[in-house]
């Protein structure tokens, strides 16, 4: 009798109830978000964090809050970056033209859209060399558990790997925590079997060239493009180990994916006692991606330091036989290299990392032997609980944008956008 009643109302009373739902669903009344690029430069996919405190005080608003400007809606994630359960930012990357401000209009609405795929992680694990792989958002890795001890490589790539429209990056999270670069030649995101084979076992098919791209970036013993160490004294001490060793200097590892997402992917890590020199170091990692970047976001902080000690970010130079071009741009500095830096030299790659001018001491060469090799290492005086964030570059000729060829194109690329990152957005809620 209820289903009947209703279908009887007449038209105009069903069009008022279905209004008056959709304005409960959308809160009515739209906040107004203010943003400005106060700066002289255009800024294109340029990453925005908007608190949710800062839009919804009471943190007790439910559904998505759907971002509109001149009635269009714009792409944008909510993240859960401390793991209570509830969102506390919302996350987009959006373009501004140089002095440009923009209203956006904030509603509420029961469901976030399906926006366009432009970032995204992956990352596979087995427990026996003969048990398939399977997805994972998470992992523990103990000192004795790294690939050596194992007798097999228990992780997909090595470890995650994350990508945007424009790059693809890889860590090893088997103990050697280097940094691997993925090319490729499309922007949409790679597939998910990139790594095993069609029985679900971990296989190194990655080196062979794909419709997407491949693996292009040799790493042996460096730390890769963004991998970090410890300088302590004169003592070069990597994060970790290399293939050959069966015990870790670090007790425990953990990972995890903090959020993945249309806009933004988040990855952290945390190493528990990392034994350097008779100490023991805690160490936190944080790794974010937005797409329309030829790079990622990382951020440090170390617990336990002496006043010794010096952070390193790492560079590897394993390819390179140009000079190491440094520049001053914004709030960074840009260690450039440019050459054929693929694998035996065979495609011409652009990579650079972009550090803060705060504490960096200038940068030093790692040894050709040792557990940290073939790389150049940006020097930095830290304090305990500090943290430094810092964002790893890669281009290759094959890259969507075929300029990358060139090295002044290259060159021109790292600086604008060591610009683009050292411009704030000023945020205003209404």
């Amino acid at each position: 009798m209820k289903i009947k009643f209703k279908m009887s109302l007449p038209l105009f009373m069903v069009a008022t109830v279905f209004l008056a739902c959709n304005v409960v669903a959308q809160q009515k009344k739209a906040t107004s978000i203010t943003l400005t690029n106060a700066a002289e430069i255009a800024l294109t996919d340029k990453a925005v964090s908007i608190k949710r405190n800062s839009i919804d005080a009471s943190l007790n608003q439910k559904g998505f809050p759907l971002l509109t400007y001149n009635g269009v809606v714009v792409p944008s994630q909510v993240n859960d970056l401390d793991g209570d359960g509830k969102w506390d930012e919302l996350f987009l990357a959006t373009n501004f033209a140089a002095k440009e401000t923009k209203t956006i209009q904030l509603s509420w609405v029961k469901k976030a859209p399906q926006f366009p795929i432009r970032t995204s992680v992956r990352f596979g694990k087995r427990e026996a060399k003969n048990l398939p792989v399977q997805p994972a958002t998470e992992e523990i890795l103990l000192a004795n558990q790294v690939h050596k001890k194992l007798g097999f490589q228990k992780y997909q790539t090595d470890g995650p790997t994350w990508e945007n429209d424009k790059i693809g990056f890889r860590h090893y999270l088997d103990g050697r925590n280097a940094k691997d670069v993925f090319g490729k030649k499309v922007s949409a995101i790679t597939p998910e079997n990139v790594g095993i084979n069609s029985e679900g076992a971990v296989e190194d098919n990655y080196h062979t060239m794909w419709d997407w791209g491949r693996d292009i970036f040799p790493v042996g013993n460096s730390a890769g493009l963004g991998g970090y160490a410890l300088l302590v004294g004169d003592e070069i001490n990597r994060l970790g180990i290399i293939t050959t060793d069966t015990l870790n200097n670090i007790e425990k590892t953990t990972f995890k994916i903090v959020a993945e997402g249309s806009e933004n992917s988040v990855l952290r890590y945390t190493y528990q006692n990392w034994l350097v020199s008779g100490n023991q170091y805690q160490v936190k990692e944080t790794t974010s991606i937005w797409p329309g970047m030829y790079g990622y976001k990382n951020t440090v902080s170390l617990e336990g330091l002496k006043g010794n000690e010096m952070l390193l970010i790492a560079l590897s130079n394993i390819n390179n036989q140009k000079p190491l071009n440094i520049v001053e741009a914004g709030n960074f500095i840009c260690l450039i290299q440019h050459d054929n830096l693929g694998y035996n030299r065979e495609w011409i790659m652009g990579i650079a990392i972009i550090v803060p001018k705060k504490g960096f001491k200038g940068y030093m060469e790692a040894p050709k032997t040792g557990q940290l090799t073939n790389s150049y290492l940006a020097k930095f005086a830290v304090e305990n609980n500090e943290t430094i964030s810092y964002y790893p570059i890669a281009a290759w000729e094959l890259s969507t944008d075929k300029n990358f060829k060139d090295s002044s194109y290259f060159n021109q690329y790292v600086i604008n956008l060591a610009q683009q990152l050292s411009t704030e957005i000023t945020i205003t809620i209404n």
